[in-house]
């Protein structure tokens, strides 16, 4: 490995660190201007809007894709790791309720693995 492969990867792991990082603050942000009242709210969700789409845009530009697989059935095979899987019998349909960690894809496929909390779906 040449040391200009070496930095690319390093590069690359750091844009994926600073990614996680910048997708758990927006949710906590989130959260927080979930609780303002609607006037007061308004404000901050423009801006938090504006954060998410630079920071998508930025990772489409090195080739870098979040994915958040939240409401969606829960599939074994999923790029994700569920941490509460244990608490569910094997038939049991689940749903992924909470991620976690992003899945992080590149142009030749998973970059990371999502983690995420998922509850049974009840028929």
């Amino acid at each position: 490995m040449t040391t200009e492969t070496v930095d690319s990867k390093q590069l690359e792991q750091s844009l994926i660190d600073i990614a996680v990082e910048s997708w758990r603050f927006l949710k906590l942000f989130a959260r927080v201007v979930n609780r303002l009242d609607a006037g007061e709210g308004a404000r901050y969700v423009s801006q938090l809007r504006y954060f998410q789409k630079k920071m998508e845009e930025s990772l489409d530009a090195s080739g870098l894709k979040l994915v958040n697989v939240e409401g969606q059935l829960f599939d074994p095979g999923m790029a994700a790791s569920p941490l509460n899987i244990g608490d569910f019998a094997p038939d049991d349909h689940l749903l992924v309720d909470q991620m976690v960690e992003p899945i992080i894809l590149g142009p030749e496929g998973l970059k990371k693995q999502g983690t995420v909390m998922l509850r049974k779906v009840h028929a």
